[in-house]
């Protein structure tokens, strides 16, 4: 059932979309050659805790996943993109790190993503991450009354054909409120003009993510993991939206990212 929230309800999910943007701000800020995943985790449990926050993650367990989820946030690097299970690993210099993390707070939920390069970055990695971001911003500009879920598909899609970049359609956005995962599945491929009509109170985790060279994935034996298949090296950008009516309401901008808003 997909339910609309009214502005209030969409108030309360701000609230949460905030705390997000903050954890994620200080994980990506803590990000450096010689850390620890763990410490990020450890850290990011810290604000969870003090905030009185629930993290979404933690016992999650979906038919895809190998038994609970038994942290608080997904550190995926490399050719990890989706679900990365936080071990014991010490970023390089290079590294492509994803943080991605929902929490609810007061019994609403908010949802993001980001990509960042720990120490120098390469030039392909910042085109990947630059493409993913660039997608999401043109998901989030059709995600308006009138328009319809294929519309923001065919956004994220058409991003991707211009980088040259394949898409995988079996991880996307989702709804969200009440829970993380609502009804409604957005892929990251789609025609414009199909699907649901959206409408004032639809809220939306919408999260595109690109592999170089491959629209296949792998899982690693923890049975969370999600790698390209081919090892290429992958990013992935996520915001809760919410439509309204007028224009979209992006409720996890980070800081740096207001002016885009």
């Amino acid at each position: 059932m997909i339910e609309l929230k009214t502005p209030a309800e969409v108030d309360r999910m701000h609230v949460a979309g905030r705390f997000v943007a903050e954890v994620l701000t200080e994980v990506g800020g803590l990000a450096d050659v010689g850390v620890n995943l763990m410490d990020l985790e450890h850290h990011a449990r810290g604000m969870i805790k003090r905030r009185g926050a629930e993290s979404c993650y933690w016992d999650y367990a979906p038919s895809f996943g190998k038994g609970p989820f038994r942290n608080v946030i997904c550190l995926s690097v490399n050719d990890a993109v989706l679900h990365g299970l936080p071990h014991d690993y010490v970023l390089r210099d290079g590294d492509v790190l994803t943080a991605d993390l929902a929490v609810s707070v007061d019994g609403w939920t908010a949802d993001s993503a980001r990509t960042v390069i720990v120490g120098t970055p390469a030039e392909e990695d910042l085109r990947i991450i630059r493409a993913t971001e660039e997608a999401l911003e043109a998901a989030i500009e059709v995600t308006r009354p009138g328009n319809r879920l294929g519309d923001i598909s065919a956004a994220i899609w058409a991003v991707a054909r211009e980088y040259g970049y394949p898409v995988n359609t079996e991880f996307g956005g989702h709804g969200i409120g009440r829970t993380m995962h609502e009804d409604l599945h957005v892929p990251n491929k789609g025609k414009a003009g199909r699907g649901m009509p959206l409408k004032p109170g639809l809220t939306l985790a919408l999260e595109p993510w690109f592999a170089r060279t491959t629209d296949r994935i792998v899982f690693d034996p923890d049975g969370w993991t999600i790698r390209s298949a081919d090892g290429s090296r992958t990013a992935h950008s996520e915001h809760t939206v919410a439509v309204t009516e007028d224009e979209p309401r992006v409720l996890t901008r980070r800081e740096a990212e207001l002016g885009n808003s």
